[in-house]
């Protein structure tokens, strides 16, 4: 199989069945390819009315609908698939994983297909993101640093200046290059990619997933590329409920702290954990400080700096089986 595309849903049933109308007539063009759309136990109806329009419009030669028992998160859904896929004889070549909240442009796969065949050097490759009136979307970021953190919390132009080599969303461009990782609502990776570092860690529930199997990719050799000639409209924030246009946004969910205390864990050590930790309530700090001392108005979402101390401040035992489980999951060709 040349490709094979993950749809991980989550009470976002309407939402999937728009994803997927959009890649009809993609899948149909491109021949070897399929879909499997992985609901993470919704128990809303969402596996049901997925099912009952497969079948209605007569999707059933190209798409799979894979429900779960449990809701283990955004790696584990998509492992289940993976896992499956790579076990399989029919193995493919590139895996594309989508989120439900997206719809996909013309020539979109064709596109990340067609560089991944001309560059057998590059692991993932990454669409640009759109709103849903054609604005660019963040897509391409650096790794997390301490000076980027910082940064990102004071959130003035002249520490962003000073440190623009290390903020973690650099500015906006519409060519292709390679960069640091690359938002997995839409990603295509290498089939052989997950031979050498294995599947997403399920340590995540969600958040930082992405991050961490880029570096992990990274560190094997693999490069990651941004190519924005692959347009995917994002509708950010509906699959997960958490990210917002506009506004504060939601409350940040536990889970978003402990993927944040995780990457920087398990990637660079339990010294890194906390020194990341300090730096963030720094830079937010004082952030915060200067808004309040200027009298605009909070961009932070809802009792950030409290849910922080809550939970990111907090004593977590060192490695875990998420990321034992994920270093051996994908079986070697």
């Amino acid at each position: 199989m040349r490709l094979l595309v993950i749809i991980l849903n989550y009470r976002t049933a309407q939402l999937a069945l728009d994803c997927l109308r959009s890649l009809e007539e993609e899948i149909a063009t491109l021949g070897d390819a399929r879909v499997v759309v992985v609901d993470n136990a919704s128990g809303d109806g969402s596996a049901e009315r997925i099912a009952a329009v497969i079948e209605q419009e007569g999707w059933g030669a190209w798409v799979e609908l894979l429900p779960q028992a449990t809701n283990g998160g955004f790696s584990a859904g998509n492992n289940r698939a993976i896992e499956l896929a790579l076990a399989s004889a029919d193995t493919p070549r590139y895996v594309h994983l989508l989120n439900s909240d997206t719809v996909v442009g013309r020539g979109a796969l064709e596109t990340l297909l067609e560089f991944m065949d001309a560059h057998p050097d590059v692991g993932l490759a990454g669409s640009r993101l759109d709103e849903l009136d054609g604005t660019q979307q963040h897509s391409r970021f650096r790794f997390p640093t301490a000076c980027g953190e910082f940064a990102q919390g004071a959130s003035m132009r002249a520490v962003s200046t000073f440190l623009r080599d290390h903020i973690v969303a650099p500015p906006l461009v519409d060519e292709a290059h390679e960069i640091d990782w690359v938002a997995f609502a839409s990603v295509m990776i290498r089939g052989t990619v997950f031979e050498d570092v294995g599947l997403l860690d399920e340590g995540y529930f969600m958040y930082f997933e992405d991050t961490d199997f880029a570096l992990r990719a990274r560190r094997a050799g693999w490069s990651c590329w941004y190519v924005p000639d692959s347009r995917v409209v994002h509708l950010v924030g509906q699959s997960s409920g958490v990210t917002a246009r506009g506004g504060r946004g939601a409350r940040r969910p536990r889970y978003w702290f402990d993927a944040h205390a995780r990457y920087h864990r398990e990637n660079h050590g339990r010294l890194a954990e906390w020194w990341i930790a300090f730096v963030w309530l720094a830079g937010h700090g004082f952030g915060r400080l200067r808004r309040l001392l200027m009298m605009r108005t909070e961009t932070e979402p809802p009792w950030l700096w409290w849910d922080f101390l809550r939970y990111r401040l907090t004593w977590r035992p060192a490695g875990g089986a998420g990321r034992r489980a994920a270093a051996q999951g994908a079986p070697k060709a």
